[in-house]
């Protein structure tokens, strides 16, 4: 069919010429042909993805690329990549955030960003996993993060092509535009190149790749020490810190939505911010109130609410309760700390052994979410707390495995019954 669509085009187009020509254009010919390509490509891609009913996600961070890619050959990487991929099939997830730039690197074919670390540059991971992915009928987000870079050693090494080596060599730009926190720099989003050069990534994938979404987290502002911006803010003539920040943090993500919806507005755009309002508002400098209370900013949240239900602060029912009554605009899928089970959970107060002991929080929180309106789904973080736990918790996550594929199965009856009949 795909063979048969792209004779299609070609025929057409050279009917077309021969009429009259082309638009005027400033790519060459072959870069036209390529586009259509590829837009057949993702055409096929989301076809062939069934609808579902409600978000089954996981989400599979860039840690698990060591295992993967380090030393394995392209072959051995696609086998890895296909029994994981199936793994999440058969539990009954629809749903992958996959990462792709973890750290304003590259696990995909870039010209704005270097290679990931665990890559040999002899494959293309991205092309890759999609193609396994789609074959199971599962939909891939690829996962960013827009302002963390690599460390200061790392970026000092990379090669001039780079803009992020660029700034790093030019004084006027090393600590204003990219800046040291902790050893590891951050891009500074006060400065209109730097979230361009955030937008600019994203339009890369979803241009080059048949990606079904694009998904960023909760690595907004690194630090609430005022030196980390001092030059941009004393420029910028602003009269409150925090409410300058929260307004760069604004227009980044204004930015990346439009980008999204630009290049393709079928796609989804979503944000994963932490599962606390104030922390998100008054510490990483997210004004997520806005953002799930006015079209632009996203299509989807999934707050991080990873709590359990005796966590002093917050308690993951009242906190999964507000998300819902808060949420207006975009849709809300709920995030789930599975990472926890079978540990302590050292911030909760009074519920601190609340993970360690009991093989139910995590099936218990998916079961309340399900029942509260405007919920359109749960992920899981992460892929390898599930799949590949520690030894000493295998047997709890085994058992909560078995519980939250339960009431996948209890969930998704009635349809898979109404589709038979």
């Amino acid at each position: 069919m795909y063979l048969k669509k792209l004779w299609i085009i070609l025929f057409f187009s050279f009917l077309i010429s021969s009429c009259s020509s082309l638009p005027e254009t400033s790519e060459p010919e072959e870069n036209y042909y390529l586009q259509e390509i590829q837009h057949l490509h993702l055409e096929d891609s989301l076809q062939n993805l069934p609808e579902q009913a409600e978000t089954r996600a996981i989400w599979i961070p860039v840690m698990v690329y060591e295992h993967w890619m380090s030393g394995n050959s392209v072959s051995a990487f696609r086998e890895n990549v296909r029994n994981a991929f199936r793994n999440c099939a058969d539990f009954g997830l629809n749903t992958i955030f996959l990462h792709v730039r973890a750290y304003c690197d590259a696990y995909y074919h870039s010209s704005l960003f270097p290679p990931g670390a665990y890559l040999d540059g002899s494959y293309d991971p991205l092309e890759i996993m999609l193609e396994e992915a789609h074959a199971l009928h599962l939909a891939v987000h690829a996962w960013v993060n827009p302002l963390r870079a690599q460390t200061v050693q790392n970026v000092s090494a990379l090669d001039e092509t780079y803009l992020l080596r660029q700034w790093h060599d030019d004084p006027e730009k090393n600590g204003t535009y990219l800046v040291s926190c902790d050893g590891r720099y951050y891009l500074n989003p006060a400065y209109p190149e730097v979230r361009q050069l955030v937008a600019d990534g994203i339009a890369e994938i979803i241009r080059n790749y048949p990606v079904d979404g694009i998904h960023i987290d909760d690595y907004f502002y690194p630090t609430t020490d005022p030196d980390f911006d001092s030059q941009a803010f004393s420029e910028s003539q602003a009269s409150d810190l925090a409410d300058w920040r929260r307004n760069n943090c604004n227009e980044l993500i204004k930015l990346m939505y439009q980008t999204v919806k630009e290049n393709n507005p079928e796609i989804p755009f979503s944000i994963s911010p932490q599962g606390n309002f104030s922390l998100n508002y008054h510490e990483l400098y997210a004004d997520v109130k806005l953002w799930v209370s006015e079209p632009g900013y996203c299509d989807i949240i999934i707050p991080q609410i990873y709590y359990g239900f005796q966590n002093d602060t917050c308690p993951f029912a009242e906190t999964a309760e507000l998300w819902a009554e808060t949420v207006t605009v975009p849709e809300l899928v709920i995030g789930l700390g599975a990472y926890k089970t079978g540990f302590s959970d050292k911030w909760a107060g009074s519920g601190e052994s609340e993970f360690l002991n009991d093989s139910t929080v995590i099936s218990r929180e998916l079961e309340f979410a399900s029942g509260l309106e405007n919920i359109s789904g749960i992920a899981l973080y992460s892929y390898s707390s599930l799949f590949e736990p520690e030894q000493s918790v295998s047997a709890l996550v085994h058992e909560e495995k078995q519980h939250i594929a339960e009431i996948f199965q209890k969930n998704s009856a009635p349809a898979e019954s109404g589709a038979e009949s």
